[in-house]
């Protein structure tokens, strides 16, 4: 008995999982079946899961510690899946008991409903049968009426007919053409049905009229003295009473084109008479192109091909308007002169779209007018340039005002273009509203453009070249005689410094204020304006030109050595009776640089230590080594073991920078230039073969040379290093190295001084 119970309560279980399971589960598709072919068995998730051979993998495969983790993560998973399960069974019981209400209240709805029809085709069909009543009684009354009204009509017809000629022969008296043509025209349906017998008299006087009334019409369409609205009218009653008016569309739009071509447009002398003129033409026009198209209603497209010539033609001439120096109220003033005429033709021309075709137009303008804008400022940094470039570079403060001035027109230019901007877009001008967001991004463009343009400028006036970075032959060549070149350089190099860390910074921030949102192009097309790479490129622009400055006076500076030890003949170099003028030249030029330098470059705040600075220690050495190398001199030890000796010492002694990084400091480039004309100096000395004379000649200028050298740099001790190894280059060099006696040196270097106080 108890299996018997037993079986059909296991079957109904299994019935109702089954059922549960093809609800729930997924319908299996080709691609599934065939993928659980593949199928691990110990998949816990697959059809062919074996529970033996999942345990015996993960105890084979984990130690306890994994077991039991595996065990509490399972039994969280086997209690989700049956709060799942439990929620799924729960909304699905909601539903079936909501669908089972709302089908017993459509029951209950559709029992009273049959009811409710039936009584409403009851009383249907009693209207319908009480109005074939009603129709039935009046229909003999109401095909009488019918027949009496068209009777009447008929009559009134006829007694139009009679009084048609007096009619017309009124409207001629009156001038009253289109109320004749209209009375005409309505006559002319019986005219052609019985205008050859009944209303034979009436046909011929009104035709005889109606010539009459063409005539005149004929003579107000041909009449220059009419107006075009009067002549549009003319042609449009004739074309009703079907004269041909066809032949007179050429020359009347031939005609219309002069009275276009007529119309002029020039922005610079825009007053209030000149707009008024212009705009009683473009009024006149516009009433032409009206009455045009009444006339022949298929002249549309050539009279939307005359107002868009018309417009282009405009905005072509606005396009080199805005080339020239203009701010944004002339700007504003052509532009909206022009978007009114656009209104008045766009009112009867519907689908000409000037609207369209003027906000293309005005784009090209726009964007001409803000290239143009930062063009011009280029230009103006660049006039300030030529200036610096054609000055002889005398002028006390000549290089501090012309930075100054350059600062101001890079900044203040700058800004004067956001403010004409921003006047442009505050503006309630319709056609400049609609290129809001494209005038935001050409602004930040036009900043980037322009900058790289300076650059490029810049370079230009430097005379580098920017591909290869080497000085333009020609542009060097020519600027070694002109003083002020060099300067020139100088003054590019602090002004690019000042773009680098100052400007682009204060630009950006304005930027940032009112041209950063509202952009069309958006962060996935990259910003116009990128302010990080052009502070970098300038500040390492800056840099360069520095560093150029230095070279171009040191090549000058060489130059002048050139030319002083390779025009004697140094073998047969005379006794020194004095100082050479080389060194007046040489401190002539170092003087000239300082005053350059301190009138823009700012100085080095650092307090500069000068006995502890790099070059005092070989100062030092190569000043006792030297004093022994003199002393073995006069001693005429041997060639040989002298040079050894030199090179020896050398090896012990600290090595001086003399390539170093020029910083943006007076100091830095004075001493920079010091070094590299001293290290020139040293090498002109060692191309040279001396005698006694000509080793003290050297000895005597050098000597010269440090007491205003000190004046001018701020590193003594490398200063008199370099010094030190010019005479040991001299030494080297020289047949007979014996030096002057100092008290010789000190009365020639005495002489040299009071000659200059006496010049002074």
């Amino acid at each position: 008995m108890e299996n018997t119970d037993d079986t059909p309560l296991d079957d109904k279980a299994r019935r109702t999982r089954d059922l549960l399971a093809s609800f729930y589960s997924p319908i299996p598709s080709a691609s599934s079946n065939i993928f659980s072919k593949h199928t691990s068995p110990d998949d816990i998730n697959s059809a062919s899961f074996h529970p033996d051979q999942y345990m015996n993998i993960l105890t084979r495969k984990s130690n306890l510690e994994s077991l039991l983790q595996r065990h509490v993560e399972m039994v969280a998973e086997i209690k989700n899946l049956d709060t799942d399960l439990q929620t799924l069974v729960y909304e699905n019981y909601n539903k079936f008991i909501s669908a089972t209400d709302t089908i017993k209240r459509m029951k209950s709805n559709i029992l009273g409903m049959e009811e409710d029809m039936e009584q409403l085709l009851e009383k249907i069909m009693s209207v319908q049968s009480r109005s074939d009543s009603v129709n039935t009684s009046l229909c003999e009354n109401r095909e009488h009426i019918e027949k009496m009204h068209r009777t009447c009509n008929l009559l009134r017809k006829i007694q139009f007919i009679y009084d048609l000629p007096d009619r017309l022969g009124k409207c001629i008296k009156s001038e009253a053409y289109a109320d004749a043509v209209r009375f005409y025209t309505g006559a002319m349906p019986i005219f052609k049905a019985y205008g050859d017998s009944s209303f034979q008299d009436c046909k011929r006087a009104s035709e005889e009229a109606i010539a009459i009334i063409v005539k005149n019409l004929q003579g107000k369409l041909f009449s220059d003295s009419e107006s075009i609205q009067v002549r549009a009218e003319a042609a449009v009653l004739l074309k009703q009473l079907n004269f041909p008016v066809a032949n007179l569309k050429e020359k009347l739009l031939e005609r219309l084109e002069l009275s276009f071509v007529d119309i002029h447009f020039i922005p610079e002398v825009m007053d209030n008479d000149s707009r008024s003129t212009h705009e009683a033409a473009i009024h006149e026009s516009v009433e032409a192109i009206r009455a045009f198209r009444v006339i022949f209603p298929d002249s549309e497209k050539q009279l939307v091909k005359l107002a868009q010539d018309l417009i282009t033609k405009h905005f072509l001439i606005i396009e080199e308007y805005v080339k020239k120096r203009i701010c944004a109220a002339d700007l504003l003033g052509v532009l909206r002169v022009i978007w009114n005429d656009v209104l008045l033709m766009d009112e009867v021309l519907d689908g000409a779209s000037l609207s369209n075709h003027s906000l293309e137009a005005a784009k090209v303008a726009v964007r001409l007018y803000i290239r143009s804008a930062f063009s011009h400022l280029t230009q103006d940094i660049s006039d300030y340039l030529l200036k610096i470039l054609k000055r002889d570079g005398a002028e006390e403060h000549a290089l501090e005002i012309a930075l100054e001035a350059c600062i101001k027109v890079v900044f203040h230019g700058g800004k004067n273009i956001l403010l004409d901007i921003h006047k442009i877009l505050d503006d309630n001008l319709e056609i400049v509203d609609n290129l809001r967001e494209l005038i935001i991004d050409w602004v930040q463009q036009g900043y980037q453009d322009f900058f790289r343009e300076l650059e490029v400028q810049f370079i230009l006036f430097s005379g580098r070249n920017n591909s290869s970075g080497t000085q333009i032959q020609g542009l060097t060549e020519g600027a070694q005689g002109d003083k002020a070149f060099p300067s020139l350089v100088l003054v590019l190099a602090q002004l690019s410094a000042f773009i680098g860390h100052t400007a682009i910074r204060k630009i950006t921030e304005e930027l940032a204020v009112s041209f950063s949102r509202g952009s069309v192009r958006g962060y996935e097309y990259g910003l116009s304006f990128v302010p990080g790479d052009i502070s970098q490129k300038f500040k390492a622009t800056g840099e360069k030109f520095l560093h150029l400055y230095v070279i171009m006076k040191t090549q000058r500076i060489s130059l002048l050595l050139k030319k002083r030890f390779a025009t004697p003949n140094w073998v047969k170099h005379k006794e020194p009776r004095e100082v050479h003028m080389f060194v007046d030249l040489f401190l002539q030029e170092l003087k000239i640089t300082c005053n350059e330098v301190k009138q823009i470059l700012p100085q080095d705040m650092r307090k500069h230590r000068r006995a502890d600075s790099n070059g005092s220690t070989a100062s030092s050495r190569s000043n006792s080594f030297r004093e022994e190398k003199l002393s073995r001199s006069n001693i005429q030890k041997g060639r040989s073991q002298q040079l050894l000796e030199t090179h020896l010492a050398k090896l012990f002694k600290q090595k001086v920078e003399i390539f170093t990084k020029v910083d943006n400091t007076q100091e830095s480039v004075v001493m920079t230039l010091v070094k590299l004309c001293l290290k020139s100096l040293q090498e002109f000395v060692r191309l040279q073969t001396y005698n006694r004379s000509g080793f003290q000649q050297i000895q005597l200028d050098v000597q010269f040379l440090r007491t205003p050298l000190k004046e001018i740099v701020e590193d003594e001790a490398v200063m008199d290093f370099l010094l030190d190894e010019v005479i040991v280059a001299a030494v080297e060099r020289c047949l007979d190295p014996t030096p002057l006696e100092p008290p010789i040196v000190d009365k020639l270097i005495q002489a040299k001084l009071a000659k200059h106080m006496i010049s002074s």
